[in-house]
């Protein structure tokens, strides 16, 4: 199993900013995530924090992909153009 390390960079400009390091199999990538405020309040209605959306959203995504193509920068939201069911299934993982 991936150790994810989610590091808190940002919150301003109406969304938040994280470091991401994926470590697995003896290798590790690293990932800056942003997060707008509005989407993580629409899809968790604050009931989850934030950093654990994140690191939620990458287990997801190392289910579905090996960690060298998890993209280097991108913002959580664009995960749902991927992956239709990535909402349902963050969110039921709670």
């Amino acid at each position: 199993m991936a150790d994810i390390k989610v590091s808190p960079v940002s919150d301003d400009n109406d969304e938040y900013i994280y470091d991401v390091e994926v470590t697995e199999g003896g290798s590790a990538t690293e990932h800056r995530v942003t997060l707008a405020f509005d989407y993580y309040e629409t899809i968790t209605n604050g009931e989850i924090d934030p950093d654990e959306l994140v690191k939620k959203s990458f287990e997801f995504l190392l289910d579905k992909e090996p960690k060298e193509a998890i993209l280097g920068e991108f913002n959580i939201e664009e995960i749902l153009q991927h992956f239709p069911d990535f909402e349902d299934e963050v969110l039921s993982t709670e």
